[in-house]
């Protein structure tokens, strides 16, 4: 049973004590709110000013898990948090594990500190739960999915318009890897886990990876290099750096190109647009010499 009262104490609490530059908002002038204002956590839990604000009176419907753990993560909830925000709202938390779509607190720091790069937070098993503004410019936005298209490597095996943002000949070397990096994790989490159920309905749908898992491959990598193709810019080549959020197993990626190279020219000319409602056409390219 949903506890109002005590979940909008709660929600109030939360939104007091969060500056602005804490969840990578500017703090702009007259600023006279404590904390963040109702209108700045609606936003960045992507619901409505009206329904957050009836939630915060006591007076909201019902909410759904799905609303409750986007909250949880607009106001950079930890997973105790998280918790006993499901339970004031009347859910049960899920068991605790490394399969979690939550976001740690500071993963999102990390990521809220290096917006202007080309940042994404991914699970292990390849959804993406957060892409910065230039990652969405090279990648194309992966957030939208549903299903078992949220994991990168189901759409590999089995939409070929997937593999349009990556250079032709790098296409083997990536299926390798998604059926290799598949294995590893299915074999970490055991029967009945997220990857083991992905991994059996691939081999159900995709003559390709089923042909590949029989291989009975682990430990391959990503070239140093991978090449994107940007469909307006042609081929980037950039070098994936990870960190890895023990606690929910996520996967932060940063992509960069090497200095002075007409990769790094591209990106910086990516990083131009975004910034303005310029076209890539009309946007200065950077020398790289």
């Amino acid at each position: 049973m949903i506890d109002r009262v005590g979940l909008a104490g709660f929600l109030r609490h939360r939104r007091a004590s969060l500056q602005p530059e804490m969840v990578g908002l500017p703090r702009g002038h007259r600023r006279r709110t404590s904390g963040l204002r109702r209108e700045e956590v609606a936003s960045i839990c992507n619901i409505s000013v009206d329904y957050y604000s009836r939630l915060e009176r006591g007076r909201g419907p019902f909410p759904s898990e799905k609303l409750i753990d986007s909250i949880a993560d607009g106001l950079h909830l930890s997973l105790d948090e998280r918790d006993h925000l499901l339970r004031l709202a009347g859910h049960n938390p899920p068991n605790r594990g490394c399969t979690g779509n939550h976001i740690s607190p500071g993963l999102l720091r990390i990521f809220d500190g290096m917006i202007e790069s080309p940042v994404e937070i991914v699970t292990e098993t390849g959804e993406t739960l957060r892409q910065s503004p230039l990652a969405r410019a090279l990648n194309g936005d992966l957030t939208g999915f549903v299903g078992p298209d949220r994991a990168v490597g189901y759409r590999w095996f089995t939409d070929p318009t997937s593999r349009s943002r990556y250079h032709p000949g790098d296409h083997d070397r990536i299926s390798r890897v998604f059926a290799a990096k598949a294995r590893s994790v299915a074999a970490l989490r055991g029967p009945g886990s997220r990857a083991a159920c992905l991994v059996e309905r691939l081999r159900r749908e995709s003559p390709e990876f089923a042909d590949l898992w029989s291989e009975q491959q682990v430990g391959v990598e990503f070239d140093k290099g991978n090449r994107i193709m940007h469909p307006e810019l042609g081929v980037i080549t950039v070098a994936c750096h990870v960190l890895i959020d023990p606690e929910q197993s996520h996967y932060f990626v940063v992509y960069t190109a090497e200095p002075y190279t007409e990769s790094d020219a591209k990106l910086k000319r990516l990083a131009e647009v975004i910034k303005g409602p310029r076209r890539l056409a009309e946007a200065p390219a950077p020398q790289t010499t």
